[in-house]
């Protein structure tokens, strides 16, 4: 299995394991090639964020049993659309970013010197076998 790498050039860390994030629910912003939102962009949720996401029909905070998803609160670590992360970039209220766990395919869409500027200093997380 090829390396998978984050934004800085550095081996993929995880992104959350409460809630189970990533587009395979394995905590890792992953890459999937049918994963039409790019889900790559790890970020620490905020009120902020969470309502902007709501605004355009993305509810992140309702609990869905059938999904086994129990909403996001302010706080939690989830792997969220590049394209989204840039929506609220321009409409100022993009959340902060967890580089480490950002997947370098984030890269195609937003420059490194943007995610730094909303980077959160990240606290030690499990790296991927």
């Amino acid at each position: 299995m090829p390396e998978r790498l984050n934004v800085l050039g550095g081996e993929l860390r995880a992104c959350g394991f409460d809630p189970l994030t990533g587009y395979f629910r394995d905590g890792s912003c992953e890459v999937a090639g049918d994963d039409a939102g790019t889900h790559v962009v790890c970020a620490r949720m905020t009120p902020e964020f969470l309502a902007f996401s709501l605004a355009r029909g993305n509810d992140l905070v309702t609990p869905n049993a059938g999904m086994r998803f129990r909403g996001l609160k302010p706080g939690d670590r989830w792997c969220v659309c590049a394209l989204r992360w840039l929506e609220a970039l321009v409409a100022g209220v993009a959340p902060p970013v967890v580089l480490e766990a950002t997947h370098e395919r984030a890269l195609d869409l937003v420059p490194l010197a943007v995610l730094k500027r909303h980077a959160l200093d990240a606290s030690p997380s499990r790296e991927f076998p």
